[in-house]
């Protein structure tokens, strides 16, 4: 891409093409938590907490995924916003 073209480069690609490549980082982001989830739950079961361990953290996961759903929100909802600010102001 030379100059010009990458500074419009979100206005003039595919949306497909710009929806897949901003939506695997946050699948990513999401099976490493869950990932991370399992680990946990290996450890936590070998541990001296047993099957209190586990359940606890079964328990807050869902609301763990909630967390990050919303910060993937918010973070991303800044940089369209960011983006927007930026086109405006030339």
């Amino acid at each position: 891409m030379n100059e010009s073209n990458e500074n419009f480069y979100l206005t003039t690609a595919p949306i497909k093409k710009l929806l897949i490549k901003f939506s695997i980082p946050c699948v990513l982001a999401m099976l490493v938590s869950a990932l991370y989830n399992i680990v946990d739950q290996i450890f936590i079961g070998n541990s001296g907490a047993g099957t209190a361990g586990i359940m606890a953290t079964t328990l807050v996961f869902p609301f763990t995924v909630v967390a990050l759903a919303l910060a993937q929100l918010i973070g991303d909802g800044c940089v369209a916003l960011f983006s927007i600010s930026l086109r405006s102001q030339r």
